[in-house]
């Protein structure tokens, strides 16, 4: 209950603070935080990332697939030697317990 009251005063005092802002700093701030992201240096970091990033995702799919591919593996053979212990326990031979 405590939490809830806590929010709810965080946000009222939040809503009063910004309303006291008013129109004119929120657009101000948005004009700074626009203007930040339109600047050279930003669109140049935002180019070298994408690059990387077009540079890198070939090697990303190998590494995900191989490990996907070892996780089913390792799964399987789980499997396998879960079946074939209920099996030996059953007096089953495990041939006939995979059918």
């Amino acid at each position: 209950m405590r939490g809830k009251l806590m929010l709810v005063a965080g946000l009222a005092v939040g809503y009063v603070l910004g309303s006291r802002a008013g129109r004119e700093r929120y657009d101000q701030i948005a004009r700074a935080a626009d203007s930040f992201w339109h600047s050279r240096p930003v669109q140049r970091q935002m180019h070298q990332a994408g690059d990387l990033a077009r540079d890198k995702a070939p090697d990303v799919v190998d590494f995900v697939s191989d490990n996907v591919k070892r996780a089913m593996r390792k799964s399987q053979a789980k499997k396998r030697a879960a079946r074939s212990r209920r099996a030996s326990s059953n007096g089953v031979s495990p041939q006939s317990a995979s059918n």
